[in-house]
């Protein structure tokens, strides 16, 4: 897709700061992004990275077009106008493109392809890798040898399985992930993620799990990780290399958790977070800010009201000073 600002700017309902016939070939983060890029930036939190951006043109509001080394396209919401212009640079499955397991295999005569799978085009499956009956790999897909896909799993367009892996029954990598902007009504506006998966060697990936594809980076499961069944990974997770997660675990968007981990059953991982090497999480925990020391750490509380949860969370950090301070009162009172 090629787009000038000009055209973006209608779409979006955006005012052009710059050059209204810039051509744009695709949409990037404000650190990768090129000069035949558009990328955005919703507040100062991003004011470095737009400063110091190559990209060809950024969506932002008023407020930071001083920031703005390049052409600017201006807008109240920042977001919305971002999620309405992903859709145009979604490259969407082609249904036209698959073909039967039988119409395709001597494509893939050193690989064992169930008949009833369907495979769309320009597919890579290595030698000795057996793909199950009614998987659907779709367009670009990469997978390595000696790996398992077992039946009914879909992979979407553009991922990338590595060697030795193993995909349980009902597993769906590449799926669109779960992001949405607001307009002035409070209605919700999908957006199209454009980023992929990439899972490396040894990874084994247990039945009914799904993983996102990425916004614009992409989602990366490191060699070595194993993952239970029914777990969620949403879109640009990175999930470092010998890590272990069971079963009903969800981790949110763009979280990193590092090596060697171990997250027990049912534990959520809010989004944006980092998770450091070695960190065992104990089952039904929920983790709400960075761990950065390894170690077995738990977190679950009752349920309550939000705002007296943040009462007693104020407390709960001051326990070990209110400790002390009554051992020293009831020493002097002694």
């Amino acid at each position: 897709m090629k787009l000038n600002l000009e055209e973006i700017a209608k779409l979006i309902g955006a005012s052009i700061h710059g050059k209204p016939s810039k051509e744009i070939l695709g949409i990037n983060t404000l650190v990768n992004a090129t000069s035949d890029q558009i990328s955005y930036a919703v507040s100062k939190k991003y004011k470095k990275s737009l400063i110091n951006s190559d990209a060809g043109a950024v969506i932002i509001n008023k407020k930071l077009i001083e920031c703005c080394p390049s052409n600017a396209l201006l807008v109240e919401n920042v977001y919305l106008a971002y999620s309405i212009l992903t859709h145009k640079f979604k490259h969407h499955q082609n249904i036209n493109n698959f073909q039967t397991a039988s119409q395709v295999i001597s494509a893939y005569s050193k690989a064992n392809i169930a008949e009833s799978s369907i495979i769309g085009k320009n597919v890579s499956i290595g030698e000795n890798t057996s793909i199950g009956a009614n998987c659907v790999i779709e367009d670009d897909v990469i997978i390595g040898m000696n790996s398992l896909i077992e039946s009914n799993v879909t992979i979407h367009r553009g991922s990338e399985i590595g060697k030795k892996c193993i995909i349980s029954s009902g597993a769906v990598i590449g799926s669109e992930g779960f992001g949405n902007a607001r307009d002035q009504n409070n209605q919700w506006h999908a957006i199209a993620h454009l980023g992929d998966v990439i899972i490396g060697d040894n990874v084994s990936i247990g039945s009914n799990t799904t993983i996102d594809r990425g916004s614009i980076d992409n989602t990366e499961i490191h060699n070595g990780v194993k993952i239970d069944n029914l777990v969620h990974i949403a879109h640009n997770v990175i999930i470092g290399s010998d890590t272990a997660i069971a079963a009903k675990s969800g981790i949110a968007g763009t979280t990193i958790v590092g090596k060697r981990c171990m997250i027990g059953g049912m534990v959520g991982i809010v989004d944006h977070l980092t998770i450091t090497d070695d960190v065992i999480v104990n089952a039904t925990s929920t983790v709400n800010r960075n761990i950065t020391k390894p170690g077995i750490y738990s977190g679950f509380f009752p349920l309550m009201l939000h705002s007296d949860w943040k009462k007693v969370g104020v407390w709960l950090t001051k326990l070990d000073k209110i400790a002390t301070l009554l051992k020293i009162k009831l020493k002097n009172i002694k």
